[in-house]
């Protein structure tokens, strides 16, 4: 009788055993796939289309390529900060444009720029692999701003320059730590001289000879990117019950 007692309870532990194993692979299991990361680390690479005096009309008008890299800090599902560090061409030309210039003139340019920003980022959905009891999406479209300096170097002159980037996007979880997207912006400058690398001729900054302050009349150029990320430094996850 003893013998029997003592098998039964063997085999119950022995069962109660193997259930808390399973148990704690599950549990181990969900949180590998629920896993989030602070920080992304990718690239980028697009089309850069400027918009001033030498084209005021078409959106996607002048294009050329443009490209950089990009980090993020994931502050939560919904909401993350870009810092980014990119280069593009601006080019553009008065020729065949609408608008009749002082002594039927013309001019083209074609410069280098250079821009170091951050941007501020709203998901409209909470982003990441579907796991989980966030209901968070493989799949977010987002709305952006921020700031950032514009930097042209020669010809003509050096211009430094305040941009203000507003636009939206979409991201996708490709895979756990690897993410895709494409983003739209518009980036408007506090400058005025974006267009102008000539030193004689037609100057695009002031061509009617009309000063104007503030915003109004600025060059600004915008960005039609896309990017793949990396996902780095694991959060730390707190045990949900």
């Amino acid at each position: 009788m003893k013998t029997l007692v003592r098998r039964n309870l063997r085999h119950k532990t022995i069962r109660l055993i193997a259930t808390a194993m399973l148990s704690l692979v599950s549990v181990c299991v969900a949180s590998a796939q629920e896993l989030e990361y602070n920080m992304e680390l990718g690239g980028m690479v697009g089309g850069n289309f400027y918009m001033g005096d030498a084209n005021n009309t078409s959106l996607f008008g002048s294009g050329s390529l443009a490209g950089g890299v990009l980090a993020r800090y994931n502050i939560n599902p919904r909401m993350a900060v870009k810092g980014n560090l990119a280069v593009g061409r601006l080019q553009g030309t008065t020729v065949g444009q609408a608008n009749k210039f002082p002594g039927g003139e013309h001019s083209a340019f074609s410069r280098t720029i250079y821009e170091l920003g951050a941007q501020y980022e709203c998901h409209f959905f909470a982003y990441g692999t579907g796991q989980g009891y966030k209901d968070s999406r493989r799949i977010a479209p987002y709305m952006l701003g921020g700031v950032g300096i514009t930097y042209a170097p020669k010809p003509a002159n050096h211009v430094f320059a305040l941009s203000i980037p507003v636009g939206f996007g979409v991201k996708y979880k490709f895979a756990e730590r690897i993410n895709m997207g494409a983003e739209w912006t518009m980036r408007f400058t506090t400058a005025d001289r974006l267009d102008v690398t000539n030193t004689s001729g037609l100057a695009l900054d002031d061509p009617y000879g009309i000063h104007s302050k503030g915003m109004k009349n600025k060059d600004c150029y915008s960005w039609l990117m896309l990017y793949v990320s990396y996902d780095m430094f694991p959060k730390y996850r707190k045990c949900n019950n």
